[in-house]
C-alpha cells in the first residue's frame, strides 16, 4: 500500500505562507529527491497556480543548480489538482480529479507504485481529520513569523505523532519527519 506523506514548510511560530522560510540550496534538494520518489503529489488550486512558477524556471534556468534541479523534479511527477474552478491545469503532468480528495487518496492508496505527496495546506488539514496521513515531512524555518495563516489551525481532534527522524539543513532549518501513532481514544470514565 501506498503512503500519504504530507511535506511543508512553516516557521517556528506555525506560519506556513510562501512567502516565509529560507529557500536554500539543501532545502530545494530535499524537496526535490521527496519528488523523485513521489508517485503523485496533491495540490489544492491556490498552491497549485504557485508551483506553476516553478514551469517559468524550467523555460529560462536560474542557474541555480538546486532551483533548476527542483524545476526538473517537479515538472516530471504527476499532479493531481483539486479545485472546483479550475477548467484546465495548463501543465501537461497535472490533471484535474475527478472525485472527491477523500475517495480519491484511498483509491490511490490500493495503486501500487511511489508514494503520494500532499503539498497543499488545506489537503492536509482535510487528510489529517480523515486519519489519512501515513507520514509528515515539516521542514520548520528559525524564524517567529508572528502573523499569518498557521498550518494547523483547523484540526479537530488532538493527533499524536512520533518521530522517525531529523535532518538539519544548513540554513539552520529542520526538518521533522513524523508517523501518527493512531492511538484509540482512551475512555475516562472515572
Amino acid at each position: 500500500m501506498r503512503k500519504v506523506i504530507a511535506a511543508f514548510n512553516m516557521t517556528l511560530d506555525g506560519v506556513c505562507d510562501h512567502t516565509t522560510g529560507i529557500p536554500s540550496e539543501d532545502l530545494h534538494q530535499h524537496y526535490s529527491d521527496l519528488l523523485d520518489n513521489t508517485g503523485v503529489i496533491l495540490y489544492g488550486r491556490i498552491t497549485y497556480e504557485l508551483m506553476q512558477f516553478w514551469k517559468t524556471i524550467l523555460q529560462n534556468p536560474s542557474g541555480k543548480k538546486s532551483m533548476d534541479d527542483f524545476a526538473i523534479s517537479i515538472d516530471k511527477v504527476p499532479k493531481l489538482v483539486f479545485s472546483s474552478t479550475l477548467k484546465d491545469t495548463n501543465w501537461d503532468s497535472a490533471e484535474l480529479s475527478d472525485i472527491p480528495l477523500n475517495e480519491k487518496v484511498l483509491e490511490l492508496k490500493q495503486q501500487s507504485g511511489k508514494d503520494i505527496s500532499v503539498g497543499s495546506r488545506s489537503l492536509i488539514i482535510q487528510l489529517l481529520n480523515s486519519n489519512l496521513i501515513d507520514e509528515f515531512q515539516i521542514c520548520v524555518h528559525p524564524i517567529i513569523e508572528g502573523k499569518g495563516l498557521k498550518l494547523f489551525d483547523q484540526i479537530k481532534d488532538r493527533i499524536m505523532l512520533k518521530l522517525i527522524k531529523t535532518k538539519i539543513l544548513k540554513s539552520g532549518s529542520t526538518i521533522f519527519y513524523y508517523e501518527p501513532t493512531r492511538q484509540e481514544k482512551i475512555e475516562n470514565n472515572g
